[in-house]
């Protein structure tokens, strides 16, 4: 099965996260097991200072996997000479699901969606230049667009353009389609 992979982009603080979040759920509610990407254009730590793997990663490991009858999480410190994975490369360490979100990234080639609020107006819209944006999430008019545009809030109408936009329903009764 080919991965299925739809993307999330727009300029910072124009819903992308919400959307994001708010798709997770209406997707994983049809039934679908959704994975997610989210690029972070700044540092971040998802590790706490004091906790055991902070301290491990301080003392020089490259990788630390947190492992818990829960959940697990990998962390890969990038050294001086390395750069950051392109998308291709941290989407090939996912374990396989219907579909993989990709929060960011508006420089990638896969197809995309644009989130706009009427407060982040001041940005040139990003479908101008990106042919890979399908669709325009907005909470204004967005007139002028030559791809479709959904209110930023019909989550539901934006679940069923992106599940017929990727295929999910596109071979019913295949191992990526939902339990019924």
């Amino acid at each position: 099965m080919t991965q299925r992979v739809f993307g999330i982009t727009g300029w910072k603080n124009s819903g992308k996260t919400t959307l994001t979040e708010r798709l997770v759920s209406e997707l994983t509610r049809r039934g679908w097991k959704i994975s997610t990407v989210k690029h972070a254009h700044h540092e971040f730590d998802i590790d706490r200072e004091g906790a055991d793997s902070f301290r491990h990663r301080q003392a020089g490991a490259s990788e630390v996997a947190i492992v818990s009858s829960r959940r697990w999480a990998l962390m890969h410190e990038l050294s001086g000479a390395e750069q950051e994975p392109p998308l291709a490369a941290v989407l090939s360490r996912l374990a396989p699901c219907d579909l993989v979100l990709v929060e960011g990234y508006k420089r990638e080639g896969h197809a995309k969606i644009e989130t706009r609020r009427v407060t982040a107006k001041d940005r040139a819209p990003l479908s101008a230049d990106d042919n890979s944006i399908v669709a325009v999430a907005a909470d204004h008019p967005a007139a002028g667009e030559q791809v479709p545009v959904f209110d930023i809030d019909a989550v539901s109408e934006i679940a069923d353009f992106i599940e017929k936009h990727t295929g999910l329903h596109a071979n019913p009764g295949d191992p990526g389609d939902p339990v019924q």
